[in-house]
């Protein structure tokens, strides 16, 4: 099958005062493909379906699209590993593939995937799973036309292994479209941080965010540019409105980058 990747090059600060080795051997002693140590991706897309309309749909078709070469997908099976909102899966029915099935380690994604599905496409073949992708086989599933992950197998525990679980269920000459973070300087400040994030409480995730976000906005200053300008077409860009991205991405735990 074709493989197709997206990178995404955080900006970030080198982490000080902190032993690597110290916190890379706590790290490895737990089970981070537990859905126990994650962060709770399933609220923050639970959060941002809500304001999911005939706009967000068809921003996500032409991103479906636009990794597809322009040319809507010709496939009977399509796999969403890791649904999210459920935007995607809606996406790839509505391009015509005739049947979807969407799994996700995070009940509440689950939850949210089936009610954004029940809303726009009730009358379409689709089934929605709670489901980690190590335990899908080829076996148990049978294989797909399109498997489908973006931005989803760097937050398993294991990239390595997501990867090849989520390749043995393409059929013979079917894509597999998925995206990974690159590797990049500041990794260990960010697996230190989203660590710290995904546990945190409220009131000190959206101090982290106002001072994510102010930093930002510096940046944008110095460089010329408009951040208001920026955020504005970010739901466009992205398929994620602002805030709520930030707080996926700050949240991201578990955290894996690969090597171009």
């Amino acid at each position: 099958g074709r493989t197709r990747a997206r990178s995404s090059t955080p900006s970030g600060w080198a982490a000080a005062g902190l032993e690597r080795s110290t916190v890379a051997k706590f790290m490895s002693e737990i089970d981070l493909t537990r859905a126990e140590t994650h962060f709770a991706f399933g609220r923050n897309w639970a959060s941002y379906a809500q304001s999911v309309a005939e706009t967000e749909i068809k921003e996500a078709e032409i991103g479906l699209l636009r990794l597809l070469g322009g040319e809507p997908p010709q496939v009977t099976r399509f796999l969403d590993i890791g649904s999210g909102s459920g935007l995607h899966s809606l996406a790839a029915l509505r391009l015509g593939a005739s049947h979807v099935h969407a799994i996700d380690i995070d009940e509440d994604s689950v939850a949210t995937t089936r009610a954004l599905l029940s809303r726009f496409a009730h009358d379409r073949d689709w089934q929605v799973v709670h489901a980690s992708v190590f335990d899908l086989s080829p076996e148990s599933l049978g294989e797909f036309d399109l498997v489908y992950s973006w931005g989803v197998l760097h937050h398993t525990g294991d990239v390595n292994r997501a990867v090849r679980c989520a390749a043995r269920l393409v059929r013979p000459g079917g894509l597999f479209l998925f995206a990974l973070y690159r590797r990049v300087w500041a990794d260990f400040f960010w697996r230190v941080e989203k660590r710290w994030y995904a546990k945190a409480s409220p009131a000190a995730q959206a101090r982290a965010r106002a001072v994510y976000t102010a930093s930002f906005r510096i940046w944008f200053r110095l460089t010329g540019r408009r951040f208001d300008d920026y955020q504005a077409g970010y739901r466009s860009n992205r398929g994620m409105e602002f805030q709520h991205d930030v707080h996926d991405w700050m949240g991201g735990w578990p955290y894996e980058s690969v090597a171009p």
